[in-house]
């Protein structure tokens, strides 16, 4: 009884220490860029409709690429936990099963075909395309006597490489329509805007709280399909609905800011070891992990070529990859 109490508080001081930290980081968020500006400044602008430089760009700059940042750092983190729980792998996240490069094609076709297709429009063309990577990749991995761990993480990434490999050929030959999507393809969320924070949130906010509200069928997955039907679960049902979630999630991401990747990879590894396995636990201390390490990584890649912007798919690239690369030497283990 006293090692369940201790474990209990431990959980709540990661709760409260991860808030404090991702608190901290979205005011960094807010004052570091091309123009720094100080606390207090930032602090009046949410009270002032004055026209002040510094104002507008707290107002209209950096709140909404900040709050699009921790909604699609949580949406990415919670897409992973999920994909993790339902194919018992640990190398699953939307990049790595192709979730992310399907929904990135489909848009890309979608803007060559329509060019002045609204940002609302694009998630319903990211849906399409994410549920057609991941269906590609199952496809491959599930041939030639069942999946596991590396078939997915193989036939994940050779999806990847081939998608990402037609969205060159065809920026390639439609460059004057394409331009603007370069810099979005590498994973980008400044120029965030409140219509882009009115597109996602709807979808973000729903996927999260349903995933919240029924991560006990999660955990339950987790055990296995024969100790999940044991339990009274309909597994392929469960299975379905989780999919459909990880698709709104990351799709939506995609449609916003571009395939970034490796959130969904990393922190639902963090998470397990810190938490432990109880997914009513993971899914909403991931979402707060996903948030604070976009927000982080944002904040990094606006030093990479300052004063200019950066991807801040770089930064998760250059922190998530050999992070891959170890849990792949591992074989997909559990953590």
């Amino acid at each position: 009884m006293e090692t369940k109490s201790t474990t209990m508080r431990i959980k709540v001081i990661l709760f409260i220490v991860t808030m404090l930290l991702l608190f901290l980081s979205i005011l960094a968020s807010l004052r570091v860029g091309a123009a720094s500006i100080d606390f207090g400044t930032i602090f009046q602008s949410f009270f002032s409709d004055q026209t002040i430089k510094d104002f507008l760009i707290i107002q209209d700059l950096r709140l909404p690429r900040t709050l699009i940042t921790i909604i699609i750092g949580a949406s990415l983190a919670i897409a992973g936990a999920i994909m993790q729980a339902i194919t018992l792998n640990q190398l699953a996240s939307p990049q790595i099963f192709g979730v992310n490069a399907g929904a990135s094609l489909v848009v890309v076709v979608g803007t060559i075909i329509l060019p002045s297709i609204s940002s609302s429009a694009l998630v319903y063309f990211a849906f399409l395309g994410a549920v057609l990577g991941g269906s590609i990749v199952y496809y491959m991995a599930s041939t030639g006597g069942g999946t596991s761990p590396i078939k997915l993480a193989l036939a994940g990434i050779t999806v990847h490489l081939f998608l990402s490999a037609i969205i060159e050929g065809l920026i390639l030959f439609h460059e004057d329509s394409t331009e603007s999507v370069l810099f979005w393809l590498a994973g980008a969320v400044d120029g965030a805007n409140w219509g882009e924070v009115q597109v996602i949130w709807p979808w973000a906010i729903t996927g999260i709280v349903i995933a919240i509200l029924f991560a006990r069928q999660l955990t339950i997955l987790g055990l296995g399909d024969d100790m999940a039907k044991g339990l009274g679960q309909n597994v392929v049902v469960t299975r379905s609905l989780f999919s459909l979630l990880v698709v709104v999630l990351a799709g939506a991401s995609v449609a916003v800011a571009g395939p970034i990747g490796f959130v969904g990879l990393i922190i639902p590894h963090i998470a397990r070891k810190l938490v432990g396995i109880d997914y009513r636990v993971i899914i909403p201390f991931s979402g707060l992990l996903g948030a604070l390490l976009l927000v982080s990584a944002d904040v990094l890649s606006r030093f990479i070529a300052f004063p200019s912007e950066s991807p801040v798919g770089i930064v998760t690239a250059l922190i998530g990859a050999p992070y891959f690369l170890y849990l792949a030497r591992k074989g997909g283990k559990k953590s």
